[in-house]
């Protein structure tokens, strides 16, 4: 049976939505607002998020952010009353699968939705990419840049041994994926691997996810709970954005990986675990280490073999083959006919800068397959996050109202249409601003 969270500040459609999600056979949980549902994101496993846009302290937006980085493969659906092509659109930027217009027509439209996207995800378990061996084919077919060739080289020696390893480089640049493929390469492939997310817990969380807890350890343990490492036992611990581990959580987790014994929160009980133990960060732990905030003990056990990830900007050579071999599990994902790219979009892709490197690729060409009518992407589809100066490409075919429309559109867009904000990040006056509207009246109607 699926379990869903239902997020909704407002207790009668929330309970509307639960009940009709009730009665189509799914288990449903609710949160009355953005911070209870975080916290069950971070401590329980749902088959699909459907969370409210509107709602006051943490909205839609922020739930949706913390819960990609806590469970980047968990479904999310946004229910807007405010079905704008700019709120969809943001919403899909921040990595949501799907949005849908309040008022709700149905019982049924709920319940399709759901079937819709638990399908998708029973579906994507048999697909390449999501069976656990997926990160080690993809990276053997999309590194391919001769910088990419010789890191691959690097993973596949480490992970036959038992080394810790330090993967290093900017968000958004494959170090989960290269986690992964570290762990389908070596010996431990069939033994569980787990993700441990160090930005987006509490100290008292973080300790009580790593190391279980016994009952009545805390206000809400009602019983024991097995730790992150005992479920690992055997296998493999990864731990993602590690600069963010306060120096309490260093110190215990210095323990561990020295001496492999620890104990849950509140027992006195010494456990031993097995595991290999893989870590990344995009933060530069040597300044860190100068100035008091990493203990510099740690660095040398977690830094035993590091590696640098680059940035999809020095690597342009693969992101035609990134593109070839993703784009089909997108348009399988979306349930979008399939699509190509047309010659001027795979050079609008090539020329950008990609400051969210593979990530925002991924982003880039979902939101592209969804906007596209198909055959084909056209540039017009790409929606990029950070707008950049126009490229050759894009340049050789534009007029200069063309690319001066465009930025007001994109700046417009990243406003949510507040007009004043976007004369801000246009760098001009809002009387200007307004003076183009006028000018491009009839293309905006």
């Amino acid at each position: 049976m699926a379990q869903i969270l239902v997020v909704d500040d407002d207790e009668g459609v929330r309970s509307y939505i639960a009940e009709a999600l009730e009665l189509g056979g799914y288990s449903v949980l609710q949160a009355r607002d953005g911070e209870e549902g975080i916290k069950l994101i971070s401590t329980q496993s749902f088959d699909l998020v459907l969370s409210d846009l509107k709602m006051p302290s943490v909205d839609g937006m922020t739930l949706l952010r913390h819960a990609k980085q806590l469970r980047p493969d968990l479904t999310v659906v946004i229910i807007t009353a405010h079905g704008t092509v700019n709120s969809a659109v943001e919403a899909m930027k921040l990595g949501a699968d799907d949005f849908i217009q309040k008022p709700i027509s149905s019982p049924k439209q709920l319940r399709e939705i759901a079937k819709k996207h638990t399908r998708l995800a029973a579906q994507l378990q048999q697909l390449p990419l999501a069976r656990p061996p997926r990160a080690r084919w993809l990276v053997e077919q999309t590194w391919r840049a001769p910088e990419m060739v010789r890191t691959l080289g690097l993973l596949q020696k480490v992970a036959r041994t038992s080394a810790t390893v330090l993967l290093r480089g900017e968000s958004g640049t494959g170090k989960e994926v290269a986690a992964r493929a570290v762990h389908d390469m070596s010996a431990r492939a069939d033994k569980p691997m787990v993700t441990i997310n160090c930005a987006t817990l509490s100290d008292d969380l973080l300790a009580s996810e790593l190391f279980g807890h016994e009952k009545g350890a805390f206000t809400g343990a009602h019983s024991r709970r097995r730790g992150r490492l005992e479920i690992a036992d055997g296998g493999t611990v990864f731990l993602d954005e590690l600069g963010e581990l306060s120096p309490q959580i260093q110190a215990k987790l210095l323990r561990v990986i020295q001496e492999h014994e620890f104990e849950r929160v509140g027992g006195n009980e010494t456990l031993r675990v097995d595991v290999r133990w893989v870590a990344a960060t995009n933060r530069d732990l040597h300044a860190m280490i100068e100035a008091g905030t990493f203990r510099e003990d740690l660095y040398h056990r977690v830094a035993v073999f590091p590696i640098e990830l680059p940035p999809l900007r020095r690597r342009r050579a693969d992101i035609d083959t990134i593109v070839e071999v993703i784009l089909p599990t997108i348009t399988r994902e979306l349930e979008v006919p399939d699509l190509v790219l047309s010659e001027d979009a795979a050079r609008e892709l090539r020329a950008y800068r990609w400051p969210g490197n593979v990530r925002e690729l991924l982003n880039t060409l979902k939101r592209a397959a969804i906007l596209s009518s198909g055959p084909t992407i056209d540039p017009a589809h790409l929606l990029f996050d950070q707008p950049s100066r126009p490229t050759a490409a894009s340049a050789a075919s534009k007029t200069l109202a063309d690319i001066e429309f465009d930025a007001i559109q994109a700046a417009l867009e990243a406003s949510d249409g507040n007009r004043r904000e976007a004369a801000e990040n246009l760098g001009i006056g809002l009387r200007t601003l307004y003076d183009k509207l006028k000018r491009y009246k009839d293309r905006l109607d």
